[in-house]
């Protein structure tokens, strides 16, 4: 299983950012995939989920209307685009495989990306 991120990086309070996780040695249409986010001193929390069809999506309280998750099963991409980013965003964003296809738990996620940072900072 990898699951190889991209995307991510400073911008303005305001500004917008999408991330990329391309996934590989698995039927990446089977799986929920989710992006979770920590900052430091924090621990990691969900930010968003979604189910291997699409039809189910869990987004934390605090980004909803802001980010969205989107998959790309031909492509075996999942993706973040995050608008509206506030300095409370800034964290290291990390891709994850579900080990079903529609429990979007935060338990039922591993097979971690290497993480990708996120700053926003005027």
């Amino acid at each position: 299983v990898q699951v190889v991120q991209s995307g991510g990086g400073w911008v303005q309070p305001g500004g917008s950012l999408r991330l990329s996780c391309a996934a590989a040695g698995f039927t990446f249409s089977n799986y929920a995939m989710a992006w979770f986010r920590q900052a430091p001193g924090k621990d990691r929390e969900l930010a968003a989920a979604i189910s291997w069809s699409g039809a189910i999506i869990y987004y934390l309280d605090s980004v909803k209307g802001r980010f969205t998750i989107v998959r790309e099963n031909p492509k075996s991409t999942v993706y973040l685009q995050m608008h509206d980013l506030k300095p409370e965003d800034t964290a290291t964003y990390y891709c994850a495989k579900g080990k079903s296809g529609n429990n979007l738990a935060p338990g039922n996620f591993g097979s971690w990306g290497q993480g990708t940072q996120v700053t926003v900072s005027p």
